[in-house]
């Protein structure tokens, strides 16, 4: 039997913003370049949390962390972009999971963030606005690539296997009678 969410442990309910948070705490510690938890935060709220919230809680953290660590000027909006639409892809392609479907879940999330990055440095003032320049901006993301992806599986796995296993944890399981 299933419990109803009424009847569901306070600490289930609670658990994806405590999980949030641990992941802005670890995007504050000592890390490697681009192997930060951002990326599975914002796949995982877009998942997980109802309505509004599945927005307004993952770009709230980034903004949190972002204030603690330093904003960064106009390179703020295409990352802030690429948040979003990584929400999105978690709220279509992660409403039923399996750990294959996260993962590659995960890699597409690290190649929009990719992608779209990249992009707005390239309409910023560092590169010409040329095909030769989108070519430089896009070269000069790759070495940052590998960090992101490898972050964006471990830390999505994570982070949603420790919410699956606690969801399953608070089920009413039935007791079978003989």
């Amino acid at each position: 039997m299933r419990r109803t969410p009424a009847e569901q442990p306070l600490w289930l309910g609670t658990l994806p913003y405590g999980l949030i948070g641990a992941a802005v705490l670890l995007r504050l510690m000592p890390h490697p370049w681009h192997f930060q938890p951002m990326d599975a935060l914002a796949l995982f709220g877009g998942a997980v949390l109802p309505g509004a919230w599945a927005v307004a809680v993952p770009l709230g953290a980034v903004a949190l962390s972002d204030a603690v660590l330093g904003f960064y000027g106009a390179g703020m909006l295409p990352v802030y972009a690429a948040y979003l639409a990584i929400i999105i892809l978690g709220r279509v392609m992660l409403r039923r999971r399996s750990p294959l479907g996260i993962a590659g879940t995960a890699a597409a999330a690290a190649t929009l963030f990719y992608l779209i990055t990249n992009l707005g440095e390239w309409f910023g003032p560092l590169y010409p606005h040329t095909l030769a320049g989108l070519a430089a901006s896009y070269t000069a993301g790759v070495p940052f690539f590998p960090n992101t992806l490898m972050s964006d599986v471990a830390y999505s796995l994570a982070i949603f296997g420790v919410y699956d296993a606690a969801r399953r944890a608070g089920r009413i399981v039935p007791q079978r009678t003989t």
